[in-house]
């Protein structure tokens, strides 16, 4: 079972990374899962990864009480304000207009009610 978490674990971590310039793919929440699936596979990298100084803090933050950084608050709700533009701007049908809304408006909803640091 241990390459599974590890292959599953490194998987994540492309993701998450790939996430830092693809606005609609999240970051943190592949870093996170990657931490749960390196923590069963191999303590080295589970240890590189809750250490790293630029995913670490989040992934630490989220370990020790839920919580989602301010400054991740407002980088979250910038790229759901643009995204949404730019689907109104495309002139997006309005059935998927209203489903992306009620589904960004949900997402919202879930992150600005987790404790902040």
């Amino acid at each position: 079972m241990r390459p599974i978490w590890f292959i599953v674990g490194f998987l994540s971590v492309a993701l998450g990374t790939v996430g830092v310039v693809v606005p609609l793919l999240p970051t943190v929440p592949f870093m996170i899962l990657a931490a749960y699936c390196f923590a069963r596979s191999s303590a080295r990298t589970h240890y590189w990864l809750v250490n790293h100084r630029v995913f670490g803090p989040a992934i630490e933050d989220w370990n020790r009480s839920g919580a989602i950084s301010k400054s991740g608050k407002y980088a979250a709700t910038l790229s759901i304000l643009v995204v949404f533009s730019i689907s109104v701007v495309m002139g997006l049908k309005p059935m998927v207009l209203s489903i992306q809304a009620v589904t960004l408006c949900a997402v919202m909803l879930f992150i600005w009610t987790r404790p902040h640091d």
